[in-house]
């Protein structure tokens, strides 16, 4: 892609370093995150075809979380792809245009998600709260609308620090010391003003961190309030169960971005960032299924049915 600077055009490429530090483990992490990967697309598409395919899932907390590990799905396979390639390739460059989508769909992928967790404590909250009423305030329409409103608010956010970026200054080879094109270390590395992009990131990254932290602390309140006022202990520990594998989910999810980019000029060093963003990007897309799947007697019986079939139906 041509980038225009003083009356001459240049090609700008970046060259995304990823784990170049460690030339003796190249192979061994090329191993790892590929077999995470694997485990990663196995998964994701798993739920969504199961929950698909089942007629019994076809609830309000499905459908979100059909669309959580669509999400997931697609931000792994927006990330890994290139971080295995460089890992085997020497040539580690990414045009300009490349680096900049990638930009824009992972991040559009992590905003997308932390509001899907925040619907899902929503959903949880009517589901425990008001189990008679669940059916009609968590109808089908206001499902699609809070689904809707996740994925454009995810697109919004990450579109205008794209315009922003997009408007900065690059030209040439510029390294990238990281294994994805990150925001932050990104526009550190053009000659540009930086100040307004990193401003709009941090306040665009506190309110996103705030406003669904604050819906599923809200959420949590009343559901540990109706749940501690239950007589029977087993319906207790069926409440717990259905809320332990979400909030195993937004700890993983949501420790790395606070420290990440909700911490005003922070320090974190290259390889920290490195490796927190590798939790994010890599880890937690693997996790989200197994985590719902595994502590799921429904979701474990059909999808030991579904492989049964297969299996055997040849």
């Amino acid at each position: 892609m041509m980038n225009t600077d003083s009356n001459q055009s240049v090609v700008t490429t970046f060259i995304l370093l990823g784990f170049t530090d460690y030339p003796e483990l190249k192979v061994f992490l090329f191993l790892v995150f590929l077999a995470m990967y694997i485990i990663t697309v196995i998964g994701n598409l798993g739920v969504i075809l199961i929950i698909k395919v089942n007629p019994k899932f076809h609830i309000p907390m499905y459908y979100f979380l059909s669309h959580l590990s669509f999400v997931d799905f697609c931000y792994s396979s927006i990330v890994t792809p290139k971080l295995l390639e460089n890992l085997v390739i020497k040539d580690k460059s990414i045009f300009y245009s490349s680096c900049m989508l990638q930009y824009f769909l992972s991040c559009t992928a992590v905003v997308t998600e932390s509001f899907l967790l925040a619907v899902m404590a929503y959903d949880r909250f009517v589901a425990i709260c008001n189990p008679l009423l669940y059916t009609v305030a968590m109808s089908q329409r206001l499902c699609a609308l809070l689904v809707a409103g996740s994925y454009l608010w995810g697109m919004f956010g990450p579109f205008v620090l794209l315009c922003f970026a997009l408007q900065l200054t690059f030209s040439g080879y510029k390294i990238i010391n990281h294994f994805f094109c990150e925001y932050t270390v990104l526009i550190s590395v053009s000659s540009s003003n930086i100040h307004v992009p990193h401003l709009l990131l941090f306040g665009f990254a506190t309110f996103n961190e705030v406003s669904t932290l604050i819906i599923i602390l809200a959420s949590y309140t009343f559901i540990f309030g109706t749940v501690i006022r239950m007589k029977s202990a087993s319906g207790r520990r069926k409440a717990f169960s259905t809320c332990a594998s979400h909030l195993t989910a937004i700890t993983i999810f949501r420790g790395t971005i606070l420290s990440l980019y909700c911490v005003p000029n922070s320090k974190n060093s290259r390889r920290t960032v490195k490796v927190a963003s590798v939790f994010y990007t890599v880890v937690n897309p693997m996790l989200n299924p197994l985590i719902y799947s595994l502590r799921n007697k429904d979701v474990k019986q059909a999808f030991r049915k579904l492989i049964y079939r297969n299996a055997f139906s040849h």
